[in-house]
């Protein structure tokens, strides 16, 4: 099964968060799943550091980079393909980093870890 990573459920993963489902610790754990890191989560992490409402410790970018090598996480890009899936979504959730990543879990047919259940209003397979 091809699992997108919510941008929260990368970040507690990576870390061993106490707030993963069981659900979510078995998805990360079953290595027949094909897990992706989308670059809408990377640009999401970076304006919110930016913006002072997350912090990482020094050297952030490259553990996330080690993370995704060491827990085989593949890189998803963000398409044209993408973009233009954005524009047909329903505004049943308003967060734009979000958007991007149903419309990614839509067209590259993949279930989405999330604990976000407003997610699951749409035509995707929610995991959590």
């Amino acid at each position: 099964m091809k699992v997108l990573l919510d941008t929260h459920a990368f970040l507690w993963l990576i870390h061993d968060d106490d707030r993963l489902s069981r659900a979510a610790r078995q998805t990360f754990l079953n290595m027949e799943n094909r897990l992706f890191f989308s670059a809408a989560s990377m640009w999401e992490i970076c304006i919110k550091m930016s913006l002072g409402k997350i912090s990482l410790r020094e050297g952030w970018s490259q553990i996330i980079q080690e993370e995704m090598e060491r827990s085989t996480i593949n890189w998803l890009p963000i398409q044209r393909s993408h973009c233009v899936e954005v524009v047909k979504l329903p505004f049943h959730h308003r967060d734009p980093f979000d958007r991007v990543l149903i419309a990614q879990a839509l067209v590259e047919d993949m279930h989405l870890l999330s604990r976000d259940n407003r997610l699951s209003a749409y035509e995707i397979e929610r995991i959590w």
